[in-house]
């Protein structure tokens, strides 16, 4: 269950409360008369059913609440209520199934969007994954990839192209461009400083390293790998299982990729260069792809989901 929370404007009463009363899965509804300041208006609290989240929220967009209210969605962790399992039961599908656009943009915005944080983030996840090709450690290999940032803009950049919309895509874009190219010129100069200190070498680096080497050998089984991913992660963000996304983070070799090339760029060895760069790029495009795909499945199916449904409750009534 969701937990919405509405600040409504008191000329819109009537219409966001039958609104919430037109669509099924909706309980737990309370009014609140004048209990906004800022904005002024009246507080509405009410529970939905997850897997009606989607058109509950496409109701309450179009009579133009967010304009001049709010509208505050939560989730519910544990829910006793009789109530809220017939509103379940009478949703169609299953929560888990359910695709909550408003909610996937959310998420994407926030971790899309170019920023210190995150290119801090990205920065040090290719530093490190350079220390691991170097010294030819696939533990900080693994480790590099969990804390790399740049799934977000790839799950953003999908979510764009799904629904069309060309700024929240250029905004994925910047990030991963602007990112990289910032997190792989720093760690060029990181890798020259660490063979000025001795650390590195380009004698390692050249050397044979069995652990690391797929990084910059790309194949077929790159973009499987990414394409099997990229579904992994869209799924863990369309049924709100963020804690799967460290499985998924763990199983590309984008940040490696570009480490590897940064490191190569330094030491001016273009053939680990092309290769390593040829495999960040096929990395983020079986990402996509897949995200892409795996959106428009979900889309179509809870889709088909609803109009059976509404086709059985057309027919019973």
């Amino acid at each position: 269950m969701l937990h919405l929370r509405l600040i409504v404007p008191v000329d819109l009463r009537d219409t966001v409360l039958r609104c919430l009363d037109d669509c099924v899965g909706v309980t737990h509804v309370v009014l609140l008369p004048d209990a906004a300041v800022r904005p002024p208006g009246d507080v509405v609290l009410c529970d939905v059913a997850r897997e009606s989240a989607d058109e509950v929220l496409g109701a309450l967009r179009a009579t133009g609440l967010p304009a001049r209210g709010a509208i505050d969605v939560e989730e519910i962790e544990l829910t006793l209520s009789a109530a809220a399992d017939e509103a379940e039961r009478l949703a169609p599908g299953e929560g888990a199934d359910a695709l909550v656009w408003e909610a996937v943009s959310e998420i994407t915005h926030e971790e899309s969007t170019l920023t210190g944080v995150y290119l801090a983030f990205l920065t040090v996840a290719t530093m490190l994954a350079a220390c691991g090709a170097v010294l030819d450690s696939a533990i900080l290999i693994v480790g590099a990839m969990a804390v790399g940032p740049e799934f977000g803009p790839l799950a953003g950049l999908c979510v764009a192209l799904v629904q069309r919309r060309s700024r929240p895509a250029l905004r994925s874009l910047n990030a991963l461009v602007a990112g990289f190219a910032v997190a792989m010129a720093l760690t060029v100069v990181f890798s020259l400083l660490m063979d000025a200190a001795g650390l590195f070498s380009q004698e390692r680096f050249d050397g044979a390293r069995p652990n690391t080497s797929f990084i910059w050998q790309p194949d077929a089984t790159s973009f499987v790998v990414a394409f099997l991913a990229g579904i992994a992660g869209l799924l863990s963000l369309t049924s709100a299982k963020a804690g799967m996304l460290v499985g998924v983070a763990i199983s590309v070799t984008t940040v490696p990729a570009a480490a590897n090339a940064a490191v190569a760029l330094g030491y001016g060895d273009f053939r680990q260069f092309s290769g390593s760069s040829l495999q960040l790029l096929l990395n983020m495009a079986g990402i996509v792809v897949a995200g892409v795909l795996t959106l428009l499945v979900q889309q179509g199916a809870w889709r088909l989901l609803r109009r059976r449904a509404e086709a059985r409750a057309a027919s019973a009534s």
